[in-house]
């Protein structure tokens, strides 16, 4: 008897527990497609999603044309965004062959956050978190280090402006909603440390930007941030600029 072949299956956004339970398994190979996977070219997205829609979601269509899943899970729910739910229409029409399900990720169980608390590069301590959402059981739990510096947020698509931060860095916003497998919970993501300084950071165009700049401009020592597809010098020199004037070094 032969074996079922291997499915290629699609996430966006957070899919609901259940659905992770059920495709990681050795039946299915999951592709982020929130991230870049390999050297796809983010233009192979301009067709199908105006410039105006943030650089996760041009991925996400970017990364679907260049890998045809058989089937994509996407969250349309709070937990992600608006723009996913038109998003999921667009794949419909530009891959018939896939099957698009549509989710919502209600789930309120708290899986702990030790990755946003723990000293490590803040580069690797985010690469760990967006790793986490195809884990199903929670993070083995860390030592809990003590803030000196904070990165409210979605994780961007550019990692390359972590780099500027101290291992000592903790992780708010939608990320710690990741790692804790909760994307809809807004009083989480709400939360953010007065006491250390604070870059809060969303996407270009993500409507998040309206809620990172609401809490910078609460935030005693907050810096609002938003880039593109890549971050550029002007985006890296003001968190350098930033964490240096707060006497924070990386």
């Amino acid at each position: 008897m032969t074996s079922s072949p291997i499915q290629r299956a699609g996430i966006v956004g957070i899919p609901p527990l259940s659905v992770m339970e059920l495709i990681t398994t050795p039946d299915y190979e999951i592709f982020d497609l929130d991230e870049p996977q390999g050297r796809v070219d983010l233009e192979t997205a301009s067709p199908f999603l105006p410039r105006v829609y943030c650089g996760i979601l041009r991925t996400v269509i970017a990364n679907s044309l260049a890998i045809q899943p058989d089937i994509i899970y996407i969250d349309t729910g709070a937990g992600k965004c608006d723009c996913a739910v038109h998003t999921a229409t667009v794949l419909e029409d530009m891959l018939p062959a896939t099957r698009i399900i549509r989710t919502r990720n209600n789930d309120s169980v708290d899986f702990g956050t030790p990755l946003c608390k723990t000293q490590m590069s803040l580069m690797e301590k985010m690469s760990a978190v967006t790793a986490s959402v195809q884990k199903t059981a929670p993070y083995p739990e860390l030592p809990t280090c003590a803030p000196t510096a904070g990165f409210w947020g979605v994780p961007p698509r550019d990692f390359s402006i972590l780099n500027f931060f101290p291992d000592t860095t903790h992780i708010y916003g939608w990320a710690r909603c990741m790692e804790n497998k909760t994307p809809d919970n807004m009083d989480l993501e709400l939360h953010y440390n007065p006491d250390i300084p604070t870059v809060f950071f969303a996407q270009s165009f993500c409507a998040k930007t309206a809620l990172a700049r609401h809490l910078a401009s609460k935030h005693p020592r907050g810096l609002y941030l938003d880039c593109d597809v890549t971050a550029g010098n002007s985006a890296k020199a003001k968190i350098q600029a930033f964490l240096e004037l707060s006497g924070i070094d990386a």
